[in-house]
C-alpha cells in the first residue's frame, strides 16, 4: 500500500489538465481596438495571480490563436506571457470566418507548439473551438446585431478538423470543447456540436435576462437555472464555466443594476461556491484600458491593482446571495424574484455576451474592405436581449431587424473580432428551441424556419479573403 506521502506527491505529478482551473477571460485587443501584446498579457496575468483578498487565479482564457498586427498568423503573445507567469490555457480558436480563417488559426496553433515545446503545451488545459457561435445564428443574436456565427453542423466538422491536424501533437489529446451561451446548449437542434465536444463551454449572464425579474436578489438563481438546464441537455458532458459575471458600472437591464455592491454579491453567490471546484473563468479582471465600456465587468479599474470589491469569499453561501448586500438602487421585490426563479426552467430567459465588453464596435457593410487575418479575437459584447426559450416542437418568435437576414448593411461587428466574411444559414430544426427578445418587432414563423445571415455580396468577399490568405 502506498504511503500517503507516496499519494500526495503522485498527485502533485499528475498533469495540469486533470486540476481545477479558475481564472479570468482575455481578449487580444483593448477596449479602443488596439491589440495586446505579451508585457499587456504579462501584466494581467500577474496581477491575477497576486489579487488582493483572493488566490488561485491563474489561467486565462483566450478567443484567438492569432496575434492581432500579425500579417504572417503569428501565434498570440499571449502564449510567451503565460510561460513567463505560469499561467494555463484555455485555448480559443476563432470559428465564425470560414475555413480560411480556421485554418490560419490552426497554423498558428501549430507555430506555437513548434516555437515554444512542451513549456506551452503543458500550460494547456483545454482547447475551445468557436465562442458563441450558434448564439450568434439564433433570433436574439440576430435581433441583438452580433456578428455573424456558424451553423451547429459547421462548428462540429471545424471540431473534428482540430482534432485531425493535432494529431501526432503534444496537444493530440487535450480536451476540445465549444463556447455559448446557455440558451445555444438547450436548443435541441445544436445537438451536432454536443455530440462533437469533450466539454462544454457555459456562458450565462443573468444581467442580461432582462424579460424576467433580474434584479441581484435574483441573480443566484437565474444562474442556477440556466446550469441545470444545461447539464441536462448535454447529456453527461462536463460543463466549464467559461464565462460569467456581474457589472461594476454601465445602464440597468430592466432590474439588474450594474455597481460594485452587486458585483460583490453575484461573485460570492455565484463565484465562491464553484471557485477550485468546477473550471470557471470569470467575466473578467479588467476592461478599461483605455476607456470604460457600458457595462463594465472588470473587477480591477484601468491602470489600478486594486480590486473594485472584496473579494474574498468569507461571508459567501453556496446556497443563498443573502451573504452579500445588494445595492439599495435594485427595484425587485423578493417575492417577484422568487417567482421568477420557480417558473424559469419553462421560461428561461435568452441570455448573452460574448467576449465581453469593449465600448466600441463597427458597421459590417457592403463595402467593407477585405479583411486581413491579423484582426485577431478580442473582448467585446453581445448584449443580448432577455427573451423565453420556446417549447419543443412549437412555434417560435423571430425578431426581425431592418438588413438581417436577407442583408447585412446593418449589422454590427465589434472592434477586436476576427473580421466575418463568408455567409452562413442555419436551420432551427424540428424540434428546435429558439429564443425571442423580449422587444423589437417581431414575426411568428415556424421552428424549422431557415435563418439565413449574410447575403452574396459577403459570399464573394469571403472568396477574396481565402484567396487573400493563399498570397
Amino acid at each position: 500500500m502506498r504511503s500517503f506521502s507516496n499519494i500526495l506527491a503522485l498527485a502533485a505529478s499528475l498533469p495540469t489538465a486533470f486540476a481545477v482551473s479558475q481564472g479570468f477571460n482575455y481578449g487580444s485587443v483593448n477596449s479602443d481596438g488596439s491589440f495586446r501584446f505579451q508585457a499587456d498579457f504579462q501584466r494581467e496575468f500577474k496581477l491575477a495571480k497576486e489579487l488582493t483578498g483572493t488566490s488561485g487565479f491563474n489561467s486565462a482564457r483566450l478567443y484567438t490563436m492569432i496575434q492581432g498586427g500579425s500579417s504572417t498568423n503569428e501565434p498570440i503573445q499571449a502564449i510567451p506571457a503565460a510561460i513567463e507567469e505560469e499561467t494555463t490555457l484555455l485555448l480559443g480558436i476563432w470559428a465564425s470566418s470560414g475555413e480560411g480563417f480556421l485554418q490560419a488559426e490552426i497554423t498558428a496553433l501549430k507555430s506555437a507548439i513548434d516555437k515554444w515545446g512542451s513549456s506551452f503545451t503543458d500550460l494547456v488545459v483545454g482547447i475551445s473551438v468557436g465562442n458563441e457561435d450558434l448564439y450568434r445564428i439564433s433570433p436574439t443574436g440576430i435581433a441583438a446585431k452580433s456578428g455573424y456565427g456558424a451553423d451547429p453542423q459547421t462548428v462540429a466538422n471545424y471540431i473534428g478538423e482540430v482534432r485531425k491536424a493535432l494529431q501526432g501533437t503534444p496537444l493530440s489529446g487535450s480536451p476540445i470543447g465549444h463556447v455559448d451561451t446557455w440558451t445555444a446548449w438547450v436548443n435541441g437542434s445544436n445537438q451536432a456540436v454536443i455530440d462533437a465536444v469533450d466539454w462544454v463551454g457555459f456562458d450565462a449572464y443573468p444581467y442580461f435576462q432582462n424579460s424576467q425579474s433580474n434584479g441581484i436578489e435574483n441573480g443566484q438563481a437565474l444562474f442556477e437555472q440556466a446550469f441545470s438546464d444545461t447539464q441536462n441537455a448535454v447529456g453527461g458532458k462536463d460543463i466549464w464555466i467559461t464565462e460569467t459575471g456581474w457589472p461594476v458600472s454601465g445602464s440597468t437591464e430592466n432590474l439588474a443594476v450594474p455597481s460594485t455592491e452587486n458585483a460583490k454579491a453575484y461573485w460570492d453567490a455565484v463565484g465562491c461556491p464553484r471557485f477550485g471546484k468546477i473550471n470557471t473563468w470569470w467575466f473578467t479582471l479588467q476592461d478599461a484600458t483605455p476607456t470604460t465600456p457600458n457595462p463594465s465587468f472588470g473587477i480591477v479599474g484601468a491602470g489600478s491593482d486594486t480590486p473594485l470589491f472584496d473579494l474574498s469569499c468569507d461571508a459567501a453561501s453556496s446556497s443563498s446571495s443573502s451573504s452579500s448586500k445588494p445595492s439599495s438602487s435594485t427595484t425587485a421585490s423578493a417575492a417577484s424574484a422568487s417567482a421568477s426563479a420557480s417558473s424559469a426552467s419553462s421560461t428561461a430567459a435568452a441570455a448573452t455576451t460574448s467576449e465581453a465588453s469593449s465600448a466600441a464596435s463597427v458597421s459590417s457593410s457592403a463595402s467593407s474592405e477585405a479583411p486581413v487575418v491579423s484582426s485577431g479575437g478580442g473582448l467585446s459584447p453581445t448584449q443580448g436581449g432577455g427573451g423565453s426559450v420556446a417549447p419543443i416542437n412549437s412555434t417560435v418568435t423571430k425578431s426581425t431587424v431592418s438588413g438581417v437576414p436577407t442583408g447585412a448593411s446593418n449589422t454590427s461587428v465589434t472592434t477586436g473580432k476576427p473580421p466575418v466574411v463568408t455567409a452562413t444559414t442555419v436551420v432551427q430544426g424540428s424540434g428546435a428551441t429558439s429564443a425571442a427578445p423580449s422587444s423589437s418587432s417581431a414575426t411568428t414563423v415556424s421552428s424549422n424556419d431557415a435563418v439565413t445571415v449574410g447575403g452574396s455580396i459577403f459570399s464573394a468577399a469571403g472568396a477574396l479573403f481565402v484567396a487573400l490568405l493563399a498570397l
